[in-house]
């Protein structure tokens, strides 16, 4: 939808952590909901529309809908289980401070794909970044400063990243794979 413009397209109308995700951060990618060209289409913003235009979903009266209730069924490219929660964890917490936290993954997913990433880990860290709570991710990107300071091969830095954000979910109990629909046979 060309003329769909929101004031915050980092933080999708869904809850989508548009922010994180892998097509946001490649050269000319999606500028995020309602950000102006790109990766637009989309039924959740005709039904905001049909709606009264809410700024984000759990502001509508029928929250949480089906519709919503089936995006968060299976992950696409983005990890979309998380939808509802962090749509009421922002209005809980408010919009501000619901993106100070988005912004501190931001810098920390920037982070590990400026240093840690040998051209295969995007998605990877996209979805962990998602996916893990402030502060599991915190400690896990302490250890990878520290465990990756002196490392100069970009490949063992990629590994030791994805090693330590791997246990980081193991030990919070987080299943940071993307949850795909069965294969129809």
């Amino acid at each position: 939808m060309k003329d769909y413009r929101r004031p915050d397209p980092l933080f999708s109308l869904c809850g989508l952590n548009c922010g994180l995700c892998p097509i946001h951060h490649m050269d000319r990618g999606c500028p995020g909901c309602g950000g102006g060209e790109g990766h637009q289409s989309c039924k959740v913003t005709r039904c905001s529309r049909e709606h009264g235009g809410p700024e984000y979903c759990s502001r509508c009266a029928d929250f949480p809908c089906e519709r919503l209730q089936t995006l968060t069924q299976y992950d696409s490219f983005l990890p979309t289980r998380n939808m509802l929660r962090d749509l009421e964890t922002a209005d809980r917490i408010g919009i501000a401070a619901y993106r100070q936290r988005l912004d501190e993954k931001i810098s920390m997913l920037q982070w590990l794909l400026t240093h840690c990433n040998d051209g295969t880990r995007k998605s990877f860290y996209c979805t962990v970044i998602n996916l893990l709570e402030l502060p599991v991710l915190r400690d896990a990107m302490a250890r990878i400063h520290r465990e990756t300071a002196g490392l100069d091969d970009l490949p063992a830095r990629a590994e030791a990243a994805v090693r330590l954000l791997k246990e980081a979910a193991a030990g919070s109990g987080a299943d940071w794979r993307l949850h795909k629909p069965p294969r129809k046979t």
